[in-house]
């Protein structure tokens, strides 16, 4: 008889999500339909409540570090699937949006860079680069850890710009749980960057910081308001 109620809700909350979306379900609803499929057989209704209780809030969770869930006693079925809601999230929006003609302005990079960040814990460090009409041509993680000017690959970057024939390039990291604003490393790196380029004739336009909610261009706050980054000047 228990199993009988419990499939009927199963089957009842899945109706649900189908034929009203998932804006029809609160928070802990939303988390316990996501969890049935990391427990097939069990009341995920208690767990779903326990984790929003210790993280705080629905992002919080999916947010949450894989080895502090490991720690707290989740299973890898569960920790794979919480963790897998970001990085979908985050891969649905790039391929949607993903236009390789399109001439990415230099006003909106922050925009681009983005959502390129959902569910990213740990700092990242992002290339892009562009043809002389200001279309992408290669984009994507070029390094994880610690972003300063002693980690950042320049040889790498070089590598890929003159392999893709680009013109410009940006770099782009995030300050996770912490702020969109410029560090003193993230300065000298940007002044790493922009050398290594300018040697083979390419022009870093931007370096754009992300937080969890927020995001920075350097050249906006830094480059052409205090003039700081202005090439063959003091670099």
């Amino acid at each position: 008889m228990a199993d009988n109620v419990h499939k009927g809700h199963r089957e009842r909350l899945r109706k649900k999500f189908i034929d009203e979306g998932l804006d029809a379900l609160n928070d802990h609803q939303a988390l316990e339909f996501i969890l049935f499929y990391a427990i097939p057989y069990r009341d995920t209704n208690p767990l779903a409540h326990k984790l929003l209780e210790e993280y705080g809030s629905l992002s919080a969770v999916f947010d949450a570090k894989p080895q502090v869930l490991k720690a707290a006693g989740y299973s890898d079925n569960v920790i794979g699937l919480i963790k897998l809601i970001p990085e979908i999230s985050r891969r649905y929006h790039m391929d949607k949006t993903q236009n390789r003609s399109k001439i990415i302005e230099q006003n909106r990079l922050c925009e681009y860079f983005e959502p390129r960040f959902i569910g990213k814990t740990n700092e990242i460090l992002y290339l892009l680069l562009l043809d002389s009409k200001s279309k992408e041509v290669f984009s994507g993680i070029i390094s994880q850890g610690t972003v300063n000017e002693s980690s950042v690959p320049v040889r790498k970057i070089i590598q890929l710009a003159m392999m893709y024939d680009a013109t410009s390039a940006v770099i782009a990291h995030n300050h996770p749980g912490g702020m969109a604003l410029p560090s003193l490393d993230d300065i000298r790196t940007t002044k790493v960057v922009t050398n290594a380029l300018g040697v083979v004739g390419i022009d870093l336009i931007d370096h754009v910081i992300v937080s969890d909610d927020d995001s920075i261009s350097l050249r906006d706050s830094l480059w052409e308001k205090q003039g700081i980054f202005i090439a063959d000047s003091e670099l």
